[in-house]
């Protein structure tokens, strides 16, 4: 009987949500009431229903789903590079010498700056976005691979080399559980810029379908309605993505919390 009590009772609101709860019913109270209009104030029913009952509005779905294997793509590709690439700089000195310079000097560069470039080699198709998508992914996981490495206590390696572990135990025994921690605190941050990597490119390259290009599409037309219900798909997406990072995070490490 407690268990269904504690069930039914209700649940506390979480802190984050509060402001786009308050946005909600003020757009309720000025717009959808009539207090104020504008041709880029669209009533919030009409926003919410648009996915589901007007014809352009519901091929949010289809682009919503090219977009996430897009940027399933991309930063599949991104990380494991990025995981490659740190473990690399972290573990060899020249690596570090010769490589490390080049990342660290290209990571300085604005995300957005490789669109001209990634266009004129790969052209305006799916093999640009997403390789612009695995840039996004890359930088975070490989600067926080490369620190976790180096992060590594002498100790640690000390004993390793005491009892003479090979190259492969020593990265399976000693190195990959040391930067875990690490990996995925770059995991986490590469997961929000890959999506905003995602959007950005679709919206900027303009060709192909995608989240980004339906905004895009959206704007065109001045439909704004299917301007903000884009806009709400991204944030509600962007934060899946960071809970199941958060989740992850805590699966794998569970006696710590990410930062």
């Amino acid at each position: 009987m407690a268990e269904l009590l504690s069930f039914a009772r209700p649940k506390k609101i979480p802190p984050g949500a509060w402001l786009p709860l308050a946005i909600g019913a003020l757009w309720l109270l000025l717009v959808d009431a009539g207090v104020l209009t504008h041709p880029l104030l669209v009533p919030l029913h009409e926003v919410l229903a648009a996915p589901f009952f007007d014809e352009q509005g519901r091929q949010i779905w289809v682009a919503l789903l090219i977009s996430l294997a897009r940027v399933a793509g991309g930063f599949l590709i991104g990380a494991t590079l990025g995981i490659a690439a740190g473990v690399a700089v972290g573990l060899s000195r020249p690596a570090q010498l010769a490589v490390a310079p080049s990342l660290h000097g290209l990571r300085q560069v604005a995300l957005f700056a490789w669109i001209p470039l990634l266009t004129a080699w790969f052209g305006n198709g799916d093999a640009a976005k997403i390789v612009f998508i695995a840039i996004a992914t890359f930088f975070p996981v490989f600067l926080n691979t490369e620190q976790g490495v180096r992060a590594i206590p002498p100790a640690y390696r000390e004993v390793a080399s005491i009892v003479r572990l090979g190259a492969w135990l020593r990265l399976r025994r000693l190195v990959l559980p040391a930067i875990l921690p690490s990996v995925l605190t770059g995991i986490e941050l590469a997961l929000l810029t890959a999506w905003i990597g995602t959007v950005g490119s679709e919206y900027a390259i303009g060709s192909g379908r995608g989240i980004g290009a339906f905004l895009a599409t959206a704007r065109d037309v001045f439909r704004m309605d299917l301007v903000l219900i884009g806009v709400l798909v991204m944030a509600v997406v962007g934060h899946g993505l960071g809970r199941i990072s958060h989740l992850l995070f805590l699966r794998l490490i569970p006696w710590r919390t990410p930062s």
